[in-house]
């Protein structure tokens, strides 16, 4: 659990890291329709959520430093306590209790907002807004500059608007303790939920029951929805990186390959595993799978501070280029596929991603145009995989077939921690799994 102490400090950091006489104004997200008067279940913006832990719609924090402030000063525009419309939506938080619930100095009900923003931006020289992001909480910040100018007499103008979003993505980067139990709370759920999923697997099943038993276990485990798309790719559909139909009957001899993840307090598990619907690898699949296999190890093995995710992919890559070779797929040596990149036509994704927050979280690879080396505090994610079409120029025995495995990894100042570890990936632990 993320503390109100936590949040106050990552609000610390921001405001430390922009220039005196800074106001931050970081919006929440907004409901969106889905049709006519329904809409999406909510999703709170990452950002915001990252600063505050509120899960309501339609709010706005406010970070100040100026010079006027003896410290970092807060507050928080928010909906209106309104019983006729909490009897209809859901209960809201409300200004007077938002006051004491988050550190703030100030709250106030969101019908407020433009005489808030005005008074807030007022004799400020910089504002950080995330221009793009949340485009009703855009409208207002731009109109309230607009107010200022209009009137240079009463209002001194801000100077400068940037994008605090650089910040507060470094500050993402890294992990707190308190995050990586959480997101390790996730990865429990979703590796009980992999399991779950290949015990219920049978030829004549459908991709969409598959998705149904991931869904159902990591609701019942407190997860109140997936962190993305469900992937429950069988035969060819594996080859489609990001299928999500998930229509289609699961047939005898099919692989099938499942990409789930829950999302828990807002930070997402993404795992994905491949395994046999009849609950026995053919020569063939297991021979791909195999390869694929090494190639995930062999990336994981390195992985420790001061190693670049493209040194782990290099050897990763070299591992699945020498077995295309030796299956017949690619020609050549394995430096001259290296070189030529023949073999991205089935290894078309990078090696593994940022995770937190957001799925594909958010962070920086390169710096200065260097590789990015991994510290402790990362969290990401090691997927190689291998994808090969039904197409004349794959031998028939491996056609169609598609296997991903990936797992969620911490970098520690030893090395690794693997938080998706309890769900099997070695051949004879998936048939053994499934044969219970």
């Amino acid at each position: 659990m993320i503390t109100q102490q936590e949040f106050t400090s990552r609000q610390d950091r921001l405001l430390a890291q922009c220039p005196p006489d800074s106001v931050c104004v970081i919006p929440s997200s907004t409901l969106v329709t889905r049709s006519r008067d329904t809409e999406y279940k909510f999703r709170q913006n990452s950002y915001f959520w990252y600063l505050t832990g509120f899960a309501e719609p339609d709010s706005v924090l406010l970070l100040s430093n100026h010079s006027r402030h003896p410290s970092a000063y807060r507050a928080m525009v928010c909906q209106a306590k309104d019983e006729h419309a909490e009897v209809w939506h859901g209960r809201r938080l409300g200004a007077q209790q938002a006051l004491g619930q988050f550190d703030l100095d100030e709250a106030y009900e969101n019908d407020q907002l433009d005489t808030i923003l005005d008074e807030w931006l007022d004799g400020h020289s910089h504002v950080f807004f995330p221009l793009g992001e949340e485009a009703w909480a855009e409208k207002q910040v731009m109109e309230s500059f607009q107010r200022l100018r209009n009137n240079p007499r009463k209002f001194l103008v801000p100077q400068h608007l940037s994008d605090p979003r650089p910040l507060l993505d470094e500050m993402r980067v890294f992990k707190s303790a308190a995050e990586i139990a959480t997101m390790k709370a996730a990865a429990k759920m979703t590796s009980e939920a992999h399991c779950r999923a290949m015990q219920f697997a049978r030829p004549g099943c459908y991709e969409y029951q598959l998705a149904a038993e991931i869904h159902h276990h990591i609701a019942m485990a407190g997860a109140h929805y997936p962190a993305y798309g469900t992937i429950v790719g069988s035969g060819e559909n594996a080859c489609i990186l990001h299928y999500t139909e998930n229509t289609d009957l699961i047939e005898d001899g099919n692989l099938v390959l499942i990409d789930a993840g829950a999302e828990y307090q807002g930070y997402a598990a993404d795992i994905t595993r491949t395994f046999p619907v009849s609950g026995k690898f053919t020569e063939a699949q297991a021979k791909v799978y195999q390869i694929v296999l090494k190639a995930q190890e062999a990336a994981i093995d390195l992985l420790k501070p001061g190693v670049t995710l493209t040194q782990a992919n290099e050897a990763s890559s070299k591992i699945l280029i020498a077995g295309l070779i030796e299956l017949g797929i690619l020609n050549g040596t394995v430096e001259e596929n290296l070189e030529n990149q023949a073999y991205r036509a089935f290894y078309m994704h990078g090696l593994g991603h940022f995770l937190g927050l957001d799925v594909h979280d958010v962070g920086v690879y390169k710096i200065d145009g260097e590789d990015r080396p991994l510290k402790p505090g990362m969290v990401l994610t090691i997927e190689p995989g291998l994808y090969l079409p039904n197409h004349e120029t794959v031998p028939e025995d491996y056609r169609g077939i598609g296997v991903r495995i990936e797992d969620n990894i911490v970098i520690t100042a030893q090395g690794t921690e693997i938080l998706t570890a309890s769900v099997p990936k070695s051949i004879a632990d998936i048939e053994a799994l499934m044969s219970n």
